[in-house]
C-alpha cells in the first residue's frame, strides 16, 4: 500500500530483484515515480474499491489513492459501473502525500476526458442529443457527462424560444432532451456552447437527402401543409423538405394567383410531378390529382349548347373563348357574325364576356369549336350546318390557323 518495503536477502526463491539493496530499491521507486507527472491524466487499473475509496494501481513502486472527496464529485453511476480490475482514466494531483501514496482525481480525470470528446464532436460537427438541467436569463444549461455546456436564446429554434416570465423564461424546457451542435469549445475559460438551431439545419438536411433518395415521379403525397403562397405558386411542406405547386399546376383551370385555390394552413394531397436531385428541388401538382377536363368535355358539354365564355385571345382567323375557366374553343372568323368579317377585332376583344354556342367537341384533339353567331340566332337549326361549317373550317384552315389550333 506505501513504499515497497526491502525482501529478505536469503530468500531461498530470490529473484534478481529480492537481491537488490534497500537503496537500490529506493532508486528504482524514485525512477518509477518520476515516470508520473503532476497535473497529467493516465490509466491506471482498479486494485481496491470501497465508499470512501479507490486503490489504483498507476504502474509505479507507489499505489495511487482516489480520496471520498473526490469520489463525491463524480457521477453516482459511473461509480457505480466501475469495478475492481477495470482500467480508469486518473489525474495525478500530487506525486507523494505524507502516507506515501500518488493522490489521484478521478473527477477531473472524468472532466478532462469530456472535454476531450467535446473537442472530437466539435471537429467532426456531430448532432448529439442532450438533457437541459436548468436555465437562466440567458438560455439553457445541458449536461454534457460531468461538463456543464450551454445553449444561448438564440440559438435554440421558435419552438423552444420560451415564452412566459422573462426571469423564467425557458423553465419548460427543463428535463427536455435538445437536439445540438457544439459551436464553441475553450476548456481555458470553461465554455462549451451549443447550438439548436445549428443542429437542426443539420438534421433538415439529412432528411431532405433521404427523402429525395426516395421519393419517386407519380407519388401521392398526403395530408402535406400549405407553408407559404407566392405570385408563381405555393409551397408545401413534405415533412422533412419543402415543395413547390407552381401556378400552372394548382388547377386546370385558369388561375392568377395561389390564394384563388389555397390559403397558408390547408392541408392537401400533392402529386410529385418531377425531382431535381441537383438543386435539391421538388416539384408538386395539384391538378393531376383532378379529372383532367377534356375527359369529361362530352359529359358537361353536348353540340348545340349556348354557354358563357371568356374571350381569351384574338388572331387573323378567329377568337379563343375559354368555357367555365376550364376548357378553351375556337370561334373562327366565319363564326363572329352575320355579316362578313375583315378582322376578329371588330367584333371582340380579349377579356369580354359574351355567350356561345358549342358546334363541335373533339376531346381527343382537346378542340372545341363555336360559334358567336349562332348563339345570338335562339332559333338558328344548326344540325346540317355544324358539318358543313366545322368541314369547311378545317379543309380552308390556312397552315397558320392550324398551328394555332394545335396549341389551343
Amino acid at each position: 500500500m506505501g513504499e515497497v518495503k526491502n525482501l529478505p536477502e536469503n530468500s531461498s526463491n530470490a529473484t534478481p530483484e529480492d537481491e537488490m539493496t534497500m537503496e537500490q530499491l529506493l532508486e528504482e521507486s524514485s525512477m518509477e515515480l518520476q515516470k508520473l507527472e503532476q497535473g497529467t491524466t493516465i490509466k491506471g487499473t482498479i486494485v481496491s474499491k470501497s465508499p470512501n475509496e479507490l486503490l489504483v494501481n498507476v504502474r509505479s513502486k507507489y499505489e495511487g489513492i482516489v480520496r471520498a472527496k473526490d469520489l463525491d464529485r463524480v457521477d453516482p453511476e459511473y461509480l457505480e459501473q466501475i469495478q475492481v480490475g477495470d482500467e480508469i482514466p486518473v489525474y495525478v494531483v500530487r506525486l507523494l502525500d505524507d502516507e506515501g501514496y500518488v493522490i489521484l482525481s478521478l473527477s477531473k480525470a472524468v472532466v478532462e476526458k469530456d472535454w476531450i470528446k467535446a473537442k472530437e464532436l466539435f471537429e467532426s460537427g456531430e448532432v448529439l442529443e442532450r438533457e437541459v438541467i436548468s436555465t437562466n436569463k440567458g438560455g439553457v444549461i445541458v449536461a454534457f457527462g460531468s461538463v456543464r455546456g450551454f445553449v444561448p436564446g438564440s440559438q435554440l429554434t421558435n419552438a423552444h424560444s420560451g415564452s412566459g416570465d422573462k426571469n423564467n423564461r425557458w423553465a419548460n424546457l427543463v428535463g427536455e432532451k435538445l437536439q445540438l451542435k457544439i459551436i464553441e469549445v475553450d476548456q481555458r475559460r470553461n465554455r462549451l456552447i451549443l447550438s439548436e438551431r445549428a443542429a437542426m439545419d443539420i438534421v433538415r438536411r439529412q432528411q431532405k437527402a433521404e427523402l429525395l433518395e426516395n421519393l419517386k415521379v407519380g407519388e401521392v403525397i398526403k395530408d402535406a401543409r400549405v407553408t407559404g403562397l407566392a405570385e408563381f405558386g405555393a409551397f408545401i411542406d413534405l415533412g422533412s423538405a419543402e415543395g413547390l405547386v407552381h401556378l400552372s399546376e394548382l388547377s386546370w383551370s385558369q388561375v392568377s394567383h395561389p390564394r384563388e385555390v389555397l390559403k397558408v394552413g390547408d392541408i392537401v394531397d400533392v402529386y410529385v410531378l418531377n425531382i431535381d436531385h441537383a438543386r435539391q428541388r421538388i416539384g408538386l401538382s395539384l391538378k393531376r390529382l383532378q379529372p383532367e377536363p377534356w375527359s369529361q368535355a362530352l359529359e358537361k358539354y353536348q353540340p348545340g349548347e349556348i354557354v358563357h365564355a371568356t374571350i381569351t385571345k384574338v388572331t387573323n382567323f378567329g377568337a379563343f373563348a375559354r368555357i367555365d375557366n376550364m376548357l378553351e374553343g375556337l370561334i373562327h372568323i366565319s363564326e363572329l357574325a352575320d355579316y362578313q368579317v375583315g378582322h376578329p377585332h371588330e367584333v371582340v376583344h380579349e377579356g369580354d364576356e359574351v355567350d356561345v354556342r358549342i358546334i363541335s367537341i373533339e376531346p381527343s384533339r382537346r378542340r372545341m369549336g363555336l360559334s358567336l353567331k349562332q348563339a345570338q340566332e335562339p332559333g338558328f337549326d344548326n344540325a346540317a350546318e355544324t358539318e358543313e361549317v366545322v368541314a369547311t373550317d378545317d379543309s380552308a384552315a390556312p397552315v397558320e390557323e392550324e398551328s394555332e389550333l394545335q396549341e389551343a
